[in-house]
């Protein structure tokens, strides 16, 4: 590993430690702003490449997929990963995602927006505008954190990092604090790019993911859960 690179990596990680320790924001079992219909059981992944990574029968979500037909039959969950998106593509597809059975939505959208050095007032503009279409329907949203690399500067990358749990707090959405826990820059968990997980990083992410889903399926199922 290069010194540029073990500097790279040691401050990703140093941000994800921030990021943990910054979750407390908003609680896993946080309620919506309203109670959607207990009788929905679909679940939404608006996400990009991450979430269809390493194949779509191989991805987090459809781990997440088969921790559900165990614990709660009935809940499915509709991945619409596009390799690539934005919050701004996410913005152009979020109505169509919301499908009448939807009760959850997984918002995994914000890391190209970062690789590509995107506007942070942008970004959680767009964050904030498809959490608000989401709630307006009732829907349940679970917001999933992300860290940048500091190729576009390491204010951008600190201020990019305060995006998520800033967002999470305003709408009082749990958030996931890092979806790449334990996972980001550990080779035995990517594919060769060093970027998308592999089979084993994406069971890592679902490992990350379902403490916070869990909650959400169970509030949705019983509208009266945790009050």
């Amino acid at each position: 590993m290069t010194r540029r690179c073990y500097q790279l990596s040691c401050l990703l990680l140093a941000l994800a430690l921030v990021a943990t320790a910054c979750g407390g924001s908003a609680s896993p079992t946080a309620p919506g702003a309203t109670i959607p219909d207990a009788s929905r059981r679909g679940i939404v992944v608006l996400g990009d490449s991450l979430a269809v990574s390493p194949s779509r029968t191989e991805s987090f979500p459809a781990i997440l997929q088969s921790r559900l037909n165990t614990a709660h039959p009935g809940w499915t969950i509709r991945n619409d990963g596009i390799i690539g998106d934005t919050t701004s593509d996410g913005i152009r597809r979020i109505d169509a995602a919301l499908t009448a059975d939807t009760a959850i939505l997984v918002l995994e959208l914000g890391a190209n927006d970062g690789l590509r050095g995107d506007s942070i007032a942008s970004i959680e503009a767009n964050l904030g505008t498809m959490i608000e279409r989401a709630q307006a329907k009732s829907v349940r949203v679970l917001l999933c954190g992300m860290e940048t690399l500091p190729f576009n500067g390491v204010n951008y990358a600190l201020e990019f990092h305060q995006v998520f749990p800033r967002v999470a707090a305003r709408y009082n959405v749990p958030l996931v604090p890092f979806l790449l826990e334990g996972v980001a820059l550990i080779p035995e968990f990517n594919l060769g790019d060093g970027i998308h997980p592999n089979a084993a990083g994406a069971r890592r992410i679902a490992d990350t993911v379902w403490p916070y889903l869990q909650p959400l399926v169970l509030q949705a199922s019983t509208p009266n859960y945790g009050t």
